[in-house]
């Protein structure tokens, strides 16, 4: 669990509660190398900045779908309850977990920001003491400052512990992270290896499954590259879809295993909206899937 030095936190707060845009700008430039056009935002960073300015920060429904423990009732809402996993205990703080009423495997998670989780495979091998330590450290982050992302400001941190998806191949299940343009699943990010523990790479896949070369794993991928078409990656598609419906753009995570889909998140901003690992092509081609409602916000 990766937790940022206090002189770079502090930095961030003072920063983004200063203006908001000042972080958007120093951020992007550090990751584009030059200064986002907020005013005719083309690119999909550029308007998912954009959207952080003027759409996330006053709009209910994205501060609730992005809460993962608010989000379930949308889910539910949408008739998709099937898709959720189930919530073993609910807690305010780690000092209040009953270890021993836990089953062998679970997931501690946050339902604020992205990271901060404890994936447990094994409770008696898992180091309590640390987990806890790092679980005290994320709760105590203002995440929304780190990088001007109001959606993440929730009224108040919950701790959760879900059940573990026992994953048919290697050590954790496979995520799927579908790309929805105003209500339209049109491509998924599939992460290859880390199942398996080792590094993980990301694809991109159309639905018919094609191989997409929108990000540099997938430029550099040789002629012919693929990985099989798992079986029900054509019902997620759907579920992505229904659960985007209402955004301009929003990510939407689930887990696959034995053909079952899993809900993850819904990701309103990836990597901030500062995405290196994205072609200059591709985000273009991205943020020309985007409708903005601009006219309602400047």
């Amino acid at each position: 669990m990766e937790i940022r030095s206090n002189s770079n936190l502090r930095f961030r707060y003072l920063l983004t509660t200063l203006s908001p845009k000042w972080t958007i700008n120093l951020l992007f430039k550090l990751c584009h190398h030059r200064k986002p056009d907020l005013k005719n935002p083309k690119t999909l960073d550029e308007k998912i900045q954009w959207m952080k300015l003027y759409y996330y920060k006053d709009n209910d429904l994205v501060k609730q779908c992005a809460d993962k423990m608010r989000v379930r009732n949308y889910v539910k809402s949408k008739g998709l309850e099937n898709i959720l996993t189930r919530v073993i205990a609910i807690y305010h703080d780690p000092d209040e977990i009953n270890w021993d009423a836990l089953p062998d495997k679970f997931v501690l998670k946050w339902n604020f920001g992205n990271g901060g989780n404890v994936v447990c495979t094994d409770k008696k091998n898992l180091d309590k003491a640390a987990a806890i330590n790092d679980l005290k450290r994320f709760q105590k982050l203002k995440f929304h400052l780190l990088a001007a992302e109001p959606q993440y400001d929730v009224d108040e941190k919950v701790l959760l512990c879900e059940e573990f998806i026992e994953p048919e191949h290697g050590n954790s299940p496979v995520d799927y992270k579908f790309y929805c343009f105003n209500g339209e699943a049109k491509y998924v990010l599939c992460c290859i290896g880390r199942e398996d523990g080792r590094k993980p790479a990301f694809y991109f896949f159309d639905r018919d499954w094609q191989l997409q070369r929108l990000n540099r794993q997938g430029k550099e991928a040789p002629e012919g590259f693929t990985v099989p078409k798992p079986e029900g990656i054509d019902q997620l598609f759907e579920y992505a879809e229904k659960l985007s419906e209402p955004f301009p753009f929003v990510r939407a995570d689930f887990y696959l295993e034995h053909g079952h889909g899993w809900f993850g998140e819904l990701t309103f901003t990836p990597s901030g909206g500062f995405d290196y690992g994205r072609l200059p092509e591709s985000d273009l081609l991205f943020g020309e899937m985007v409708e903005l409602p601009m006219h309602h916000y400047v």
